[in-house]
């Protein structure tokens, strides 16, 4: 016997070796083998219909491997927590840190290094639990298939069942309904037998499959009858085949390889926008106080400190902390409460920030079974006489030909029907559907009708029609009615009947001849329950939704009319082939449904949609829902896709449902609201702090405030904006997408970081008089109760202002109703006590701050009146410009 090559690739006489050319065949190609007859193939593998010797079967897989899928490596601990040091601010937060160690500024050090770890750790183990979720949602493919395996050369086949990982290529194994298909076949032979296929290509209705001798060249790999492919499923029938490819070779282990990497989503792009413009500021901050302080006060790198620490005041140290701690509290909520899983934390805040939502049409706008719509008779008028036939069919077709259940068609039918119509006759004889004849019949005696049987057909109408005894010119009017039909999106089957003399022989298919025609029975998909309801929503929220379809336009436009959603002007995918990009990018924008894709159809069209500034979202299931799931803002995927969807999925559903989905967009947004507010106001209130110290301290013949007192009022800012993480948001501020724009945010905080400049210097004026008016002069020596006064003057202002700023500057400040009092009101009260009361305490001497004279908070109070009538005058003039978020 001669030896099986490397990898399957019959026909081929390529020096390089077929193991190579392999894995240099394009995955979206067809197979080498496909052209070949079902005797060359054997040939190739040197095997036959009677299987492999198990000896032969042995070295076959100590040569190629187990028929395994390579699976994906989990990340390990240490990587995602150096993963988490790629975030700017977090890297830029531990360069401060390091700074400060080096300055002998260990309090500030070991603040913002504890914050590094704390927010490592908490990114690192959000995705470490999820990636342990999705780890217990995994099937396996297939666990044993049915083999014909010989002990000797010479000796009889024998049946067996076999774990799907010793398949080798060149094994005949046999298919039956419910199996699995474990690898890429070649049918020998089959019997009526259909294949799921939806995992590979996203069809609802099964595939006829059968044997061809001389295989057509059009057409893809998944159009070739005569192949199977791992992933797919037996819906009826059965068939022998031989396996042509195991293991990685496999087309659905084809597509888990070179997965490219992924774009950057909206949030890192919004993120890392903000970040390196701050990153700027803070690496400038530095050397321009040490310049200044030099030039204009002599000082030199006794300052260094103070420079730091006024750095780390610009700095949004909690950042980190804030943002995985909101989106993480958000995917443990979303888990629990509506069982959505997510795998990748930013892709919570991608999910409020999606705009548009990509949707295949199977399995979430329709479920996977069809319905009965009507019967017509052959004038297209409705006839329920019709219906009555055609399951008289389905009926005595599902007795007689011993299936083990009815097809989709057939059962959609028995449901609208009965059982009791077709009991009401005896059965005769059946011949089930065949994917070449396109029809199945059965023969029933009708009661009173001694001496004759009566034939019911059922089928393709092209093939019904066909056997009917027509003129021409009726032949062409009923073809022309079941094509309107078919174009409003119904799939139609025609029923005739015959009458047959009573006779002991078998029927065949040479009987199914003279026909009449009775008239159609037309169908249409069933729509998902909560698809019409979860569209509604989308449209409240702002998400518009475009259908990626692979279904015939017709079929597309009827789910979508069905459900409200206006389909407008259906675009086959084949038209977007010669278009340009940004050609793309405008018909994208404009159409809803685009039927016949292909799967780099959708991801094209997904690419045009963020090109055009657009954050997108695709549900998908399927190996062929790849390409799209990449390139995608968020790729979503059920519990039972694919298991290298789910893989590639940001998101996984426990069930295919679009509510789950409209959960999710809510949650996300809820989280990207409070992590944009938290920006807004620790920004704002930073940069105006910041300018005021910087011009404070260049007229003063001290510091402004102590690198100690930066550290405490940056501590008790940030320990009171962690509670943006909790906020209850009013529903009014969830109604529209949510994203981080660096230039809007950048607006904001400038806008209002000079108010709150403003403020501060206000202040150093009331400091200057109160102090003066109570006989303490602010240019007191260092250590005087002048500069302690001040210190402490200045630090219940810059708490006060922060916790204003945090009340009038949040979003969504009118409460739900019922809903109990916010926990940011509760941190700002807190925030403003400790302002008040902390100079006043023991811990102030510890601090260098004294007790202030008492004008001084009559004044502040003004001074923070006219702050709030300020901020709010403003706050109204950017939610009008709409820059409010």
């Amino acid at each position: 016997m001669t030896s099986v090559p490397e990898a399957v690739t019959a026909g081929s006489t390529d020096p390089a070796g077929p193991g190579e050319q392999e894995a240099r065949q394009a995955p979206g190609g067809p197979p080498p083998w496909s052209g070949l007859t079902s005797l060359q193939v054997l040939r190739q593998l040197d095997s036959g219909p009677r299987g492999l010797v198990e000896a032969e079967a042995g070295e076959r897989l100590a040569r190629f491997g187990e028929n395994t899928v390579p699976p994906w490596r989990t990340v390990s601990w240490p990587r995602r927590l150096g993963g988490s040091l790629r975030d700017p601010f977090t890297a830029v937060l531990l360069c401060l840190g390091l700074v400060s160690a080096a300055v002998s500024a260990w309090g500030t050090a070991g603040v913002i290094l504890s914050l590094v770890v704390v927010s490592c750790v908490l990114r690192a183990g959000g995705e470490r639990r999820a990636d342990r979720s999705v780890a217990e949602l995994r099937k396996l493919v297939a666990t044993t298939a049915t083999v014909l395996r010989r002990t000797a050369e010479d000796g009889a086949p024998r049946s067996r069942e076999l774990p799907v990982t010793e398949l080798v290529p060149g094994d005949v194994i046999r298919l039956a309904p419910g199996d699995l298909v474990p690898a890429d076949v070649r049918l020998l032979r089959a019997s009526g037998l259909t294949v799921h296929q939806a995992p590979l290509t996203g069809e609802s209705a099964p595939v006829a499959k059968h044997p061809v001798d001389v295989p057509e060249p059009e057409g893809g790999p998944f159009d070739q009858p005569q192949l199977c492919f791992q992933g797919s499923s037996v819906a009826s029938g059965s068939g022998t085949a031989v396996v042509v490819r195991t293991g990685a070779h496999t087309r659905f282990a084809a597509t888990r390889t070179g997965p490219g990497r992924r774009a950057a989503s909206a949030f890192d792009q919004s993120v890392h926008g903000i970040s390196w413009v701050l990153i700027r500021f803070m690496l400038l901050t530095p050397p321009l106080v040490l310049m200044a302080n030099a030039a204009l006060r002599g000082r030199g790198f006794e300052t260094l400190p103070f420079a730091v620490a006024v750095a780390v005041g610009l700095t949004p140290e909690m950042l980190p902390v804030i943002v995985t701690t909101t989106l993480a509290r958000g995917a443990s909520l979303l888990a629990r409460d509506h069982r959505v899983i997510v795998k990748r934390l930013p892709a919570l805040h991608d999910l409020g920030a999606v705009d548009v939502l990509c949707l295949d049409k199977t399995g979430t706008l329709t479920q996977d079974r069809p319905v009965l719509h009507r019967a017509l008779d052959a004038w297209g008028r409705p006839d329920t006489e019709v219906l009555r036939w055609a399951g008289v069919n389905a009926w005595w077709t599902l007795q007689l030909a011993d299936l083990p259940a009815p097809d989709a068609l057939d059962e959609a039918i028995l449901d609208a029907v009965g059982e009791d119509a077709p009991s009401a006759y005896e059965g005769v004889a059946a011949l089930p559907f065949d994917p070449v004849r396109r029809l199945s019949t059965a023969v029933v005696r009708r009661p009173g009708r001694l001496g004759l049987h009566t034939m019911v057909v059922k089928g393709a109408v092209e093939a019904v029609i066909e056997r009917c005894a027509l003129a021409e010119d009726e032949r062409a009017r009923l073809l022309a009615l079941a094509a309107r039909e078919a174009h409003g999106g119904l799939r139609l089957l025609a029923v005739a009947t015959a009458e047959r003399p009573a006779r002991s022989r078998a029927f065949t298919t040479a009987d199914e001849r003279g026909l009449t025609l009775l008239g159609f029975v037309a169908l249409r998909d069933a729509l998902a329950p909560t698809a019409a309801d979860a569209l509604e929503v989308f449209a409240d929220r702002g998400v518009a939704v475009k259908i990626l379809t692979g279904d015939h336009p017709g079929t597309a436009a009827r789910a979508c009319r069905d459900l409200g959603l206006d389909p407008g002007a259906v675009l086959c995918a084949d038209t977007i082939e010669g278009v340009t990009d940004d050609e793309l990018a405008d018909l994208a924008r404009r159409t809803t449904v685009f039927a016949r894709c292909a799967p780099e159809h959708k991801a094209r069209i997904i690419s045009a949609l963020r090109a055009g500034g657009h954050t997108t979202g695709f549900l998908g299931d399927g190996v062929n829902d790849l390409p799209a799931l990449r390139a995608a803002d968020v790729g979503i995927c059920p519990r039972d896709a694919v298991d290298v969807a789910r893989e590639s999925a940001d998101v996984v559903l426990a069930e295919k449902d679009l509510t789950a989905i409209a959960h999710a967009i809510t949650s996300g947004r809820h989280s990207s609201v409070n992590i944009a507010t938290y920006l807004r106001i620790t920004l704002s209130s930073n940069l105006g702090n910041v300018i005021a110290m910087l011009a404070t301290g260049l007229m003063l013949p001290f510091l402004p405030m102590l690198p100690s007192q930066i550290l405490v009022q940056n501590l008790c800012f940030d320990a009171a904006q962690l509670a943006f993480a909790f906020d209850r948001l009013h529903p009014s501020a969830l109604r529209r997408p949510t994203v981080l724009q660096p230039r809007r945010i950048l607006r904001f905080i400038t806008g209002f970081g000079l108010l709150g400049a403003a403020a501060d210097l206000a202040t150093f004026g009331v400091l200057a008089f109160a102090l003066h008016d109570a006989g303490g002069p602010v240019g007191a020596g260092a250590g005087g109760t002048g500069e302690a006064a001040f210190h402490a003057g200045w630090f219940t202002e810059n708490l006060l202002t922060q916790a204003l700023v945090m009340l009038l500057l949040r979003t969504g400040r009118r409460p739900a109703p019922g809903a109990p009092v916010s926990p940011v009101r509760r941190a700002a009260a807190g925030l403003a006590v400790i302002g008040i009361l902390l100079p006043l305490s023991p811990l102030g001497p510890l601090l260098e701050m004294t007790t202030l004279p008492p004008l001084y908070y009559p004044l502040l109070g003004a001074v923070l009146a006219l702050y709030t009538v300020a901020l709010r005058i403003n706050r109204s003039r950017y939610e009008k410009a709409g820059t409010g978020r």
